[in-house]
């Protein structure tokens, strides 16, 4: 990682409001060049705090850009840091309101060209996508990365129609924690106690919200740009890594946009920007590609971005199974339109006799963090305990290695003697010594088998073809290897288990993987710059002597027959400002379920947050609990805030809830 110290343009960085219709102001922070002559403006608009949250990471990027000739604007969304209002649906029609009415007030400062670039990842990344879809005319461009392009069928609400486990409670109650922290008082002023006060009272957890639409209703018909890739009219570059849940959006969005305003590209990373050189890599100057675009599409100068390939993806080399991975083997390959010319589906058809299937409940404990952020435990280890309760299937790579880039598919026979269920297939590469690495999978719960708009139980005891994806991938199976696909009737805590699920009978007769092979095409020559970012923030993280606890830890109660996994969704501990902000949290995540009993699930969240400025004597925490269980009827969500100033308590509500099991 290169440091720049040095920039073309000398920068100059100011905190202010952005006053919204309606007397509601939105905190900002505006880094801009020093020059006489108007220049771009660059958005990123979420709810994640600007003041503590993501200040580490703006700090990288924001004067980066400021440095090369454009104004980089952080804007915190309504109701969340030192922003006012009220907090709302997160991506709700009111938070994207905001965010056209931001971009316009941008075009019209003095130092703006009256143009304007959007960026963010995941939330960010999101909120770009679909402000661009409501088309605000100074909206020129957009950066968008590791962001679904729909909440309802892409984010962790409904992967393959079903109820996610991890994936849902982990952000709800992530989620509840952050908005319920104060703004900073030396930020906003006196009055950050009262604006403290008046935000708690608006708060509902967001778990309520994402249960009650378990199909695409009305209320989420348009939760994303994929009913309506055309309104989309500014040039988007979408990034994303095969080790991020939300890439499949850089192939749909490649697929659906117009090729001339839109260029993808997947690499091996996870959720993170592929500039900061966290595990898996090769990390790639991202900054300096994301310039190419700025300048191409903002300052109108010809920088060969729209020369690249329409899709540019990395394809990784075989790898033995590890949950972390500093760097993948693998290569860059080029693909001028997309589905891709050089991509043929090749069909495996399944073998053999009928298999029921029954997997044990705790059958994914092994699938990883849902969302991979860099850190040791992330990635699924060695796939030769899931595969032992799954049916598995092998086709031996004989010659010639198997490159697949995109998304396989499946489609399998299935005999079910209850109304609901779920079915998950995983594609593995399965080495001479019998390791096992999940290369990608997916899901598919069986009520939404017709789509997610039509939910409705199967006929008990029919037999029936289910044809789901799989997530994308670019992989090479080599020769000697065995490629595997492996389906199973359970699979948490990523999936929550229906109520009375009890696996079905596969029948291989009719069954099939389609795998994407790519035929081998000779280096295209793709090339990044080394990574580089402006100076860091300097956040400090004082020495302790207490002992961390493992990021992920599986626990078996071999009397109870139960399995818990115990996972940390942050990195904890104490890290202090430069201007002197002490900023600590902890959380614990908690999944436990019942080998033979569905409705034993069960989830839980505890986070503890603390803000502290020493000198000002002011010193606030937050603590939450959320948990999640249900019954055959019921999904039961319970939460609670405590909020202390100093040691009173200032706020302290629970609420209990039960919200009726439709497609989940």
């Amino acid at each position: 990682m290169q440091i720049r110290t040095a920039f073309p343009y000398e920068t100059t960085h100011e905190d202010l409001y952005i006053p919204l219709a309606g007397g509601t102001r939105l905190y900002a922070r505006i880094w801009r060049p020093v020059t006489d002559e108007p220049v771009p403006a660059l958005l990123e608009y979420l709810p994640g705090r600007l003041s503590d949250m993501t200040a580490p990471r703006d700090r990288q990027r924001h004067p980066w850009y400021a440095g090369h000739g454009y104004a980089s604007v952080r804007v915190d969304a309504r109701g969340h840091g030192n922003s006012e209002g009220a907090p709302g649906d997160p991506g709700g029609a009111t938070e994207l309101a905001d965010g056209v009415a931001v971009v316009h007030w941008l075009a019209r400062q003095e130092w703006c060209s009256g143009r304007v670039g959007m960026l963010g990842i995941s939330w960010g990344g999101l909120n770009s996508l679909r402000i661009a879809a409501l088309a605000p005319e100074p909206l020129k461009a957009v950066v968008t990365v590791c962001s679904p392009d729909d909440r309802f069928g892409d984010d962790f609400r409904h992967p393959g129609g079903s109820v996610p486990g991890a994936g849902l409670h982990a952000r709800a109650s992530a989620l509840l924690a952050s908005v319920s922290r104060p703004p900073d008082p030396a930020d906003v002023g006196d009055g950050w106690r009262e604006m403290w006060l008046s935000r708690l009272e608006a708060v509902e957890p967001f778990v309520h919200t994402w249960l009650a639409h378990r199909t695409r209703d009305e209320g989420r018909k348009h939760d994303g740009v994929r009913e309506d890739y055309a309104a989309v009219r500014a040039n988007v570059l979408a990034v994303g890594g095969w080790h991020d849940p939300y890439r499949d959006t850089v192939l749909r969005l490649v697929e659906h946009l117009d090729p001339a305003k839109v260029r993808g590209l997947i690499g091996p990373w996870s959720h993170q920007y592929p500039d900061r050189g966290l595990p898996p890599g090769p990390a790639i100057g991202f900054l300096q590609e994301t310039l190419r675009w700025w300048d191409q599409h903002l300052r109108g100068e010809d920088t060969g971005v729209m020369n690249e390939p329409l899709l540019r993806s990395w394809i990784s080399g075989s790898h033995p199974p590890a949950t972390v991975y500093e760097t993948l083997p693998g290569r860059w390959v080029g693909d001028a339109t997309w589905p891709s010319a050089n991509v043929t589906p090749v069909a495996y058809a399944l073998a053999g006799g009928e298999q029921a299937v029954g997997s044990p409940q705790q059958t994914g404990l092994d699938a990883g963090r849902f969302v991979p952020s860099g850190d040791d435990a992330d990635l699924p280890p060695d796939q030769r305990d899931e595969d032992a309760k799954s049916a598995c299937f092998e086709f031996p790579v004989e010659d010639s290695p198997i490159e697949i880039l995109g998304r396989p598919r499946v489609r399998l026979r299935i005999r079910m003697d209850v109304p609901r269920g779920q079915v998950i297939a995983r594609l593995c590469d399965v080495a001479p010594d019998g390791s096992s690495t999940l290369v990608t999978r997916g899901a598919l719960g069986t009520a939404t088998r017709h789509g997610h708009g039509r939910a409705g139980d199967r006929p008990a005891g029919d037999t029936e073809d289910v044809t789901f994806e799989l997530g994308g991938i670019g992989h090479t199976f080599p020769p000697g290897h065995r490629i595997r696909i492996a389906v199973s009737s359970s699979y948490w805590p990523w999936i929550w288990p229906q109520a009375g699920a009890a696996g079905f009978t596969l029948d291989p007769d009719g069954s099939l993987v389609e795998l994407p092979v790519r035929r081998h095409t000779e280096d295209p020559g793709i090339t990044f710059g080394e990574p580089e970012q402006a100076e860091p923030l300097g956040v400090v993280r004082p020495v302790t002597l207490d002992e961390r606890r493992p990021e992920r830890l599986v626990v078996r109660d071999v009397a109870k027959g139960e399995w818990r996994l115990e996972a940390v969704p942050c990195h904890g501990g104490t890290r202090v400002h430069p201007d002197g902000l002490e900023f600590t949290e902890d959380a614990l995540e908690t999944y436990a379920i019942q080998q033979d009993d569905p409705l034993s699930a069960r989830a839980r969240s505890d986070w503890t947050i603390r803000l502290h400025r020493p000198e000002m004597s002011w010193d606030v925490r937050v603590e939450t609990r959320s948990e999640l269980s249900a019954d055959a009827d019921d999904f039961i969500a319970s939460d609670e805030i405590v909020c202390r100033d100093g040691d009173e308590i200032v706020f302290h509500r629970t609420w209990e809830k039960r919200i009726p099991r439709t497609a989940g």
